[in-house]
Formats: C-alpha cells, sequence, structure tokens
C-alpha cells in the first residue's frame, strides 16, 4: 500500500472537506443531538454529491480485478467515512458506504442501522435505530435487510453522540425477521468484516479530532504563566495519543486498501478501539474539569468513542476475531 493518496483520492478528501465545512461541525452535532435528531440535510448532501454510492460506483468501473477492485473502492469509502467522523457529522455513512456495499450488488434505502440477532432480541439501543430505513441484522451465518416502518422502532436518549433507538418491544423481533429477505453466510461473512472496518476508520476519525480540539485547549489555557500545552509531560502524553492515533490510521486504511481481508480488519478494530479508550481518557484529563461539560465542544467526539467501542462485542471480540483469523480455532 501507498502512503500517499493519489489523485482522485486527494480529489475526494478534498471534496468530502469542502462539504462537511458547509454541512457539519460541533455546533450542527450539538444542535442536532440535543433533540435527537439525525441530520437529514447531511444525508441529502451526501447523496446529492455522489458519497453515498462512491463504493458500488468505483468498483463497477473496474473489471480488470475485481478483489482489488473492490480494495480499491473500500479504501475510498473508507477516507470518506473517517472525514465525515472527524467533522461529527450526525449520518449514518458507515453502515451505507462501507457495510451495505459488501452485503449486497443491490441498493440498500438509507439510513441504515446495524445490529446483531441478540442486539434485536434484547432489544438495545442501536446507533440510528430510531431513524433508519432498513435494518441490517447480522444472524447466526446470515444477514436479514429488513425494511423499517415509522412504528417499529422507538428513539431513545442518550449522552452518546449519536440518535439512538431501539425495536419497541422483543415481540416484534420475530415479525421484522419474517418482513425482510435474507442475504446467506457469504453476505454474514462479509458483513461481519466491514461492519468491524467501519468501527476502525470511525473511531480514528473521532479520535482525531477529539485529539485535535484537545491540542487547541492546551495552547490556550494557561497556567503558572504558560500555556499548558507547552509542559513537557503534557507533550509526552499528546504524543502518545498522537501515535496510537496514527497507526489506528493505517491499520484501518491498509485493511480497507486489501478488501477487509480478515486478519487486517481484526488487527485495525482492536487496535483502533482499544486505542479509543486511550484517547478518550487522555483528552478528558488533559482538558481538566471542562472536558466533561457540554459546553465544551470535546463531549460531541469522546462520547461517540464509547459508543463505537461497545458494538460487534467490542474490543473482547475484535481480539477474538484475530486469534481465529492468525492460528484458527472457535475461542
Amino acid at each position: 500500500m501507498d502512503f500517499e493518496l493519489n489523485e482522485d483520492q486527494q480529489a475526494i478528501t478534498e471534496a468530502i472537506d469542502r462539504l462537511l465545512a458547509q454541512h457539519a461541525g460541533a455546533a450542527r452535532a450539538i444542535e442536532l443531538n440535543r433533540e435527537g435528531r439525525y441530520d437529514e440535510h447531511l444525508h441529502e448532501a451526501l447523496a446529492a454529491a455522489g458519497f453515498s454510492t462512491i463504493a458500488t460506483d468505483l468498483a463497477s468501473d473496474h473489471s480488470s480485478d475485481l478483489s482489488r477492485d473492490k480494495g480499491l473502492a473500500g479504501l475510498e469509502a473508507a477516507l470518506i467515512v473517517e472525514a465525515i467522523a472527524r467533522a461529527g457529522g450526525v449520518v449514518a455513512s458507515a453502515a451505507q458506504m462501507l457495510v451495505a456495499p459488501a452485503v449486497s450488488a443491490a441498493a440498500i434505502a438509507g439510513p441504515i442501522a446495524l445490529c446483531t440477532m441478540d442486539n434485536l432480541a434484547k432489544p438495545v439501543p442501536l446507533r440510528f435505530g430510531a431513524h433508519a430505513s432498513t435494518l441490517l441484522v447480522l444472524g447466526y451465518g446470515d444477514v436479514h435487510v429488513i425494511p423499517l416502518g415509522s412504528d417499529d422502532m422507538e428513539a431513545v436518549r442518550s449522552s452518546f453522540g449519536y440518535p439512538m433507538g431501539r425495536l419497541r418491544s422483543a415481540e416484534r423481533s420475530h415479525e421484522l425477521l419474517s418482513r425482510g429477505d435474507t442475504l446467506g453466510p457469504q453476505a454474514a461473512l462479509a458483513m461481519t468484516r466491514w461492519w468491524r472496518l467501519s468501527l476502525a476508520v470511525e473511531a480514528v476519525g473521532t479520535m482525531d479530532a477529539a485529539l485535535q480540539h484537545t491540542v487547541d485547549y492546551l495552547k490556550q489555557r494557561r497556567q503558572f504563566g504558560r500555556a499548558i500545552g507547552s509542559f513537557q509531560p503534557i507533550q509526552h502524553r499528546l504524543a502518545l495519543c498522537a501515535i496510537q492515533v496514527e497507526a489506528s490510521r493505517w491499520l484501518a486504511r491498509e485493511a480497507a486498501y486489501h478488501g477487509a481481508q480478515d486478519e487486517a480488519v481484526a488487527a485495525a478494530a482492536a487496535f483502533a478501539l482499544n486505542a479509543a479508550d486511550q484517547v478518550f481518557t487522555e483528552t478528558h484529563q488533559m482538558s481538566g474539569a471542562i472536558g466533561f461539560t457540554c459546553e465544551f465542544n470535546l463531549h460531541v467526539w469522546s462520547m461517540r468513542l464509547l459508543a463505537l467501542r461497545q458494538e460487534l462485542e467490542g474490543v473482547g471480540g475484535a481480539r477474538r476475531a484475530l486469534v481465529r483469523a492468525r492460528w484458527g480455532g472457535g475461542g
């Protein structure tokens, strides 16, 4: 993998950054989160600009080596998802741009919420659940594509920075499963890999923004007549966080480039979700008491790190997947 983006990838990242500068940001995320709303405006802007279907569009443009082309398309989609996470976008971009194209060649109506069969049976709050048009359920060897009606899910208030929703009752799960289509075991494997990769990619963008926000604060906050960021112990801690973010970034991008192979995806997710815990702790500690208030923008990104760490069995699930991919076995 080349660590330098090619001209097309640079153009894509510049274009998405320009769009996000107009339609996203901390203030927008705080406004939406206050009312538990989904950013329909950004969702439509991404679709109108062609970003929502970029993985499928790019893959269909190539014909020489399909597996490699999917990897290249996945990398470019990952760059967009990373940028949206960094900008605090309140849209289900990872599900739409990374997971859905991997499980189905047919378009899946968005917004899309992701869950496992266990999540559906409990039921537990899901990111974007209350606003989703489609629910992708990772079953035991298959994937269920379930169209959602307006009364299937209920909104759940949370501090995670994402609009959350859950099934109105566990009894509805059987009716929902009978309503949708089933895609089979290959789709289940693909959904597992790309969902896990999407968590790593989102964590990278989110950590990046949280760390940059903290650095900006430490440059301005003064103590003992000096900016806090000038103290060497603080600089050491920031450097360690920066290493965690950069390592997570390139593990995730490499996994996307190679088409979300089992071992690469598991390693990227295990590292990034573990790093998310360190970045959450350090950015809050270095921001002092203000870091835990809603008046300080850090929470736009830091609280999302907690949500990302809960999905698909979190760090533990990714580590077990890494062990299975590298050494085999059922543990």
